[in-house]
């Protein structure tokens, strides 16, 4: 098991959390990665704090956009970038628990599977853990990710070897929502891990958090994204609106 994967990485004005999340990459147990950072015009340090600590670690690449062009264009330019079989997805503020690539390539690798998601902690900016932990389910379908997106990006692993390279959608939210149903439109399934093995940081000003003001958003995704008919969208809205209530009951 030692194929490269690919850590694909937005960034922008993330200079409070950056050097967290770069050594939670590089504390891995497995170690053949590369981590492919996309700058979207920060206006604070985060590229000079990226820059310092791939000085000592040639494995981490920072690219710098040349204008302001939003996450989706980021992550997109970091896949056409990745040159590992397997893709792995981090956000700019998020963790990994030293285990986790090793541990899902080893899932992937005994079971057969192509697509895999793990649980993860929830805390505040500070790293105090709110919330309980969310516990991913042991397989979804195309059609149970319309209901509610249950892959984050920052546990979700992808073997490009057999799936190929696909893009997120050029849209504002939910290009990662809109890259897990690309996939499985061609796989049948995407397999949970139920231990945890990330830290999804919460941030005060998350606008992931405000489902009333992305109903509206959320309903263009389903009809202009996925082409769903107006009854379908309907259907998938209700549920999606009521799984959003329940992630963060408790």
């Amino acid at each position: 098991m030692s194929d490269l994967v690919s850590i694909i990485t937005p960034v922008y004005n993330a200079e409070k959390y950056i050097e967290e999340t770069l050594k939670s990459v590089s504390n891995q147990t497995y170690s053949n990665w590369e981590h492919v950072l996309v700058d979207d015009c920060s206006s604070d340090h985060s590229v000079e704090i990226i820059e310092e600590l791939a000085k000592t670690d040639q494995r981490i690449k920072v690219i710098k956009l040349s204008e302001n062009s939003g996450p989706a264009v980021a992550r997109n330019k970091a896949i056409d970038i990745a040159t590992g079989r397997y893709l792995a997805f981090l956000d700019a503020d998020d963790i990994w628990f030293d285990f986790h690539l090793k541990d899902s390539l080893e899932f992937m690798n005994s079971s057969g599977y192509d697509f895999v998601f793990a649980s993860y902690k929830r805390a505040d900016e500070n790293l105090n853990f709110i919330y309980s932990d969310f516990e991913v389910p042991a397989k979804v379908s195309y059609t149970d990710i319309l209901k509610t997106n249950s892959i984050s990006c920052l546990t979700a692993v992808v073997d490009i070897k057999n799936l190929g390279k696909k893009k997120m959608p050029l849209i504002r939210k939910r290009q990662d929502m809109g890259l897990w149903l690309n996939y499985l439109k061609d796989t049948a399934y995407a397999y949970g891990i139920k231990q945890p093995h990330a830290i999804y940081r919460i941030r005060e000003n998350s606008l992931s958090r405000n489902k009333f003001n992305l109903i509206k958003y959320q309903w263009e995704f389903y009809r202009k994204v996925e082409h769903l008919s107006v009854l379908n969208s309907f259907y998938y809205l209700v549920i999606w609106t009521y799984s959003g209530y329940k992630k963060y009951k408790n």
